[in-house]
């Protein structure tokens, strides 16, 4: 049975049989899938291997070997990397024969000494294939080793090697290893290093690790059209705290100090380190590192950095009182904010070999512990400094609260129905064009049923709201978006909110805001006028919002009726009007008790009726000025209110008594 399993009829030409599997043995898999090791062939994938040589370096200095690496960018696209570590040894390897450890190393895939930590307690390298990638992709790769006083040389290319190791004599003076590399054309193309990438990257390792100096130099020719320093050397005492420090320059921040610091783990599972500022008006930026690799795509550590900070910030806001603690996501604590952060930890394990991602379980656990006590200390000793990064947050939260409210609105809007929704309130006028259209804003159903009746339905819509609407100055976002009466302006109107409000999708041409002509009437048109104020200024500054001017009396003398807006006219026109005849004077308790002609000919006529237009001053400082006011007294400091109240009181008996 067994021969005839394996005497089956010969396969004819092209077909798929044993002679079509190959064995690929060697450095061949780099050379034949080099994405697989580095991520492609493009530009991001040349600098890679730079980055394999470099961290190598970078970890003979965290382990302690070495304190000085020199970067060198020559002609014909050849990098150097040298550092005074303790060499690649060079004796023979045991396990095969005639082969020193530096060969093995340099064309055997998953040899090194990052394994275990017997070499490296921390390492950027795990899979013990850097080294080796770097030469199966290049050209010519030369490894020089300065160790036991003697230096040692090594020639290779594409992963082979092309002399034996060379004993070059005595060394007293020198220690560490050299190599000197170029990238292969006909894996990478044209691509050449680029002197300013190299040039970051040198920079960005030296914050890293405190204790290196990293020396840089390049060939004056390459950098034509380059504003990269041909030499430069990085030493950084202060780590990512410099770093950070340089990123942010003169740029303004949440806190004048930021939040920097270095924390070893427990039973020496390594160490954290990390830099945060919350720039204003920023898009923020983001740098994490595990045992000095670049982790772009962040991962375990990052969220145990965000974890700690939101924590703290939410544990602050209650030790402050402040109840909206609860609604604070990490976003808003990150978004906008320069974090830096460096973890070194043992037996790391990334996503990929181009190691983007750290999936370290523990990783997120240590961060977040390590953090999170500076981190309350940071906020409380300094209550000024701690209220102010709240109040930077804060500000997150409602931003992104009401981008959230107005994505719900629009995937509603797009998935129940093609046509327009509105308000089922709203009475809508009749015009397809905001050109000469009218919203009226009115207190209750009653008014509401008044101006239905007395409008023009061809220009003018009308909109009843229930009562007093919500102070948005003194709630927050959450609060605000829940509230109905605003949900149905802000649906009505149609233009948006805060910096996405445009004036230029408004649906009407003016906003009228009509309550009743007594004290809770001005009260509720104040908190209306808050609203447009603060959440939608574009339509203030465009000149849209009017208040409506209705009569408080209505004077009678025969055939003859007037009205009164306030206490003042009605006595001039008692006095010049109706020249001392007996007049009835009827008070209207609210709009709703005008009948609709009343309400036509007083307040909507546009014939015949008043109208402030409510502008914003077009001087900043005058604008200011308004928003300070606006702050003061609608805010949530009542203090400010009571002050006011204080302040004006004596003032109005007095005009009162005058009057």
């Amino acid at each position: 049975m067994a021969d005839d399993l394996f005497n089956a009829p010969a396969a004819a030409a092209g077909a798929y049989d044993a002679s079509a599997i190959e064995v690929l043995e060697g450095l061949e898999p780099v050379r034949r899938r080099p994405g697989m090791y580095i991520g492609g062939t493009d530009e991001r994938a040349l600098h890679h291997l730079a980055a394999e040589v470099l961290d190598n370096a970078m970890d003979e200095a965290v382990a302690g070997h070495a304190s000085r690496i020199e970067v060198v960018l020559g002609a014909g696209n050849r990098l150097t990397i040298t550092d005074n570590g303790r060499g690649i040894p060079v004796d023979e390897h045991p396990r095969y024969p005639g082969k020193s450890a530096l060969e093995v190393i340099l064309t055997t895939l998953h040899s090194g000494g990052k394994f275990s930590d017997k070499a490296y307690q921390t390492s950027g390298g795990l899979h013990g294939v850097g080294i080796s990638v770097v030469n199966a992709l290049s050209t010519d790769t030369v490894v020089e080793v300065a160790r036991n006083r003697e230096l040692f040389r090594q020639r290779f290319a594409q992963g082979h090697p092309q002399t034996a190791l060379e004993r070059l004599g005595g060394a007293p003076n020198r220690r560490g290893t050299s190599v000197a590399f170029t990238p292969d054309p006909a894996i990478f193309g044209e691509l050449r290093f680029k002197p300013q990438r190299l040039y970051r990257l040198a920079r960005s390792k030296a914050y890293l690790f405190a204790g290196v100096e990293i020396r840089w130099r390049c060939d004056p020719a390459l950098l034509a059209g380059d504003d990269t320093p041909a030499e430069a050397v990085f030493q950084f005492p202060g780590g990512l705290a410099d770093h950070l420090r340089e990123q942010i320059g003169g740029r303004e921040c949440a806190t004048t100090e930021s939040f920097a610091g270095r924390q070893d783990f427990p039973s020496g599972q390594g160490s954290v380190e990390w830099a945060v500022a919350w720039p204003l008006f920023s898009d923020g930026a983001y740098s994490y590192y595990c045992n000095t690799i670049p982790t772009p795509d962040g991962g375990t550590h990052e969220q145990g950095l965000r974890a700690a900070l939101t924590k703290g910030v939410r544990a602050f806001a209650e030790l402050t009182g402040n109840k909206r603690a609860k609604d604070i996501a990490p976003e808003d604590v990150v978004v906008g904010a320069e974090l830096m952060l460096s973890v070194f930890i043992r037996d790391p394990q990334f996503q990929s070999q181009t190691k983007d991602r750290l999936t370290s379980p523990d990783a997120a656990r240590l961060v977040e512990a390590a953090v999170r006590d500076h981190f309350d200390h940071f906020l409380a000793d300094n209550m000024d400094r701690g209220k102010a990064l709240l109040g930077y947050v804060l500000d997150r939260m409602d931003e992104r609260l009401r981008r959230k409210a107005e994505r719900d609105v629009k995937r509603k809007t797009a998935t129940s129905s093609r046509k327009l929704r509105l308000p089922g309130k709203l009475t809508d006028c009749a015009s397809d064009s905001p050109e000469g259209t009218e919203l009226f804003i009115v207190e209750g159903d009653s008014a509401g049923g008044s101006a239905k009746q007395a409008r023009d339905r061809k220009t003018q819509a009308v909109l009843p709201i229930r009562g007093k609407i919500l102070n948005v100055a003194s709630a927050n976002a959450a609060k605000i978006l829940a509230n109905q009466e605003i949900a149905d302006l802000i649906q009505a109107l149609g233009c948006g909110t805060r910096d996405r409000c445009d004036a230029s999708q408004l649906r009407y041409e003016r906003i009228v805001i009509m309550t009743d002509a007594d004290v809770d009437g001005a009260h509720i048109a104040t908190l209306l006028m808050t609203f447009f104020f603060q959440e939608m200024p574009d339509v203030v500054r465009k000149g849209h919002l009017y208040l409506a001017q209705p009569p408080l009396y209505r004077l009678t003398a025969g055939a003859k009726s007037l009205y009164a807006r306030d206490d003042a006219q009605r006595a001039e026109i008692e006095r010049t009007a109706f020249c001392g005849k007996k007049v009835e004077v009827a008070r209207f308790k609210g709009l709703g008790e005008m009948n609709p002609q009343q309400l036509r000919e007083t307040t909507m006529d546009p014939g015949s009726r008043t109208l402030i237009r409510v502008t914003l001053p077009q001087e900043y400082e005058e604008r200011a000025a308004v928003r300070d006011l606006v702050d003061r007294l609608m805010g949530k400091e009542a203090a400010h209110r009571f002050a006011f109240i204080q302040e004006n009181a004596a003032r109005l008996d007095e005009e009162e008594i005058d009057a």
